[in-house]
């Protein structure tokens, strides 16, 4: 397979895109788009932010490239074509089983991607940091914290879920996708998890339930009516679990005032945070 040339995603400062096919996913492409600082160096922290379920990296790459010269930090949005991962078995849960619930090999799961695509930076030589960020929102937000939850997270340094349609509740006993049931976590991984930081961000005004990218099935509605509820429900469980199993949790959850389902103004919410994590990770 040929492999990619990463360094056209900080050619120039502003927007870059790169077509790219993960070593794991052959014949399956999907776009990097890059949001490049004009003060960009190997040293810059790298952020990968995820789209929602409009597939839309371009216009999330656009979200953040008025942020990334205060924050300094390479953001890069992996674009998950519909055409090429459909539906939310490719994206939102990770490509992790099969038409008939049969659990792929790991390596297959696009919650990979995100790490071998940092591998593949550092041995381009295009940033010598050690760690990066995640950002989702959405489906993306589902994305991220389902990455986070299964173990993928080895040289993550911190990592945001902003206005999930449902989450994977931090429990053993609900089934994958609502809870970590049936994954291969057992209570020593589910500790380690939630002594992770993670950060969740919910917009105060997002609780429109009529939308038809809410997720309303019966399980989705155990979480709470709206996406709001729905991230407190999370961070509420999440503290309850580390109680009962006697550790930390560094989970943490920001209100975003007045802000509806808006890429957009959750992704300037978080700049300042995810840049203030990644530049003291590097320090």
């Amino acid at each position: 397979m040929t492999v990619t040339d990463l360094g056209s995603l900080v050619a120039r400062a502003g927007a870059n895109d790169v077509l790219y096919e993960d070593v794991c996913l052959p014949g399956r492409p999907l776009f990097l788009r890059s949001a490049c600082p004009q003060n960009f160096s190997p040293s810059t922290p790298v952020l990968f932010v995820h789209h929602g379920d409009l597939r839309n990296g371009g216009e999330f790459r656009d979200f953040w490239r008025p942020l990334v010269d205060e924050a300094q930090l390479l953001v890069i949005t992996p674009e998950f074509s519909s055409a090429v991962y459909p539906g939310t078995g490719w994206y939102n849960l990770g490509n992790r089983v099969d038409a008939d619930g049969r659990v792929k090999p790991r390596e297959e799961w696009t919650y990979g991607v995100p790490g071998r695509l940092f591998v593949a930076l550092r041995t381009q030589g295009i940033t010598r940091c050690r760690r990066y960020g995640l950002f989702g929102h959405s489906s993306g937000g589902q994305f991220v914290h389902r990455m986070i939850s299964l173990g993928f997270r080895d040289a993550v340094a911190a990592a945001a879920t902003a206005n999930a349609g449902t989450y994977t509740m931090p429990d053993l006993d609900v089934a994958f996708p609502y809870g970590l049931g049936g994954t291969e976590l057992d209570d020593a991984a589910l500790r380690a998890l939630l002594a992770f930081r993670l950060t969740v961000f919910a917009g105060t005004a997002d609780v429109d339930a009529a939308s038809p990218h809410f997720p309303n099935d019966v399980a989705a509605m155990r979480q709470g009516p709206t996406r709001f509820t729905r991230a407190h429900a999370y961070i509420a469980a999440a503290r309850d679990a580390a109680k009962r199993y006697g550790g930390p949790c560094a989970w943490t959850i920001i209100d975003v005032a007045d802000v509806g389902h808006d890429g957009r103004h959750m992704s300037e919410a978080a700049a300042p945070v995810l840049a203030a994590a990644l530049h003291a990770a590097e320090v």
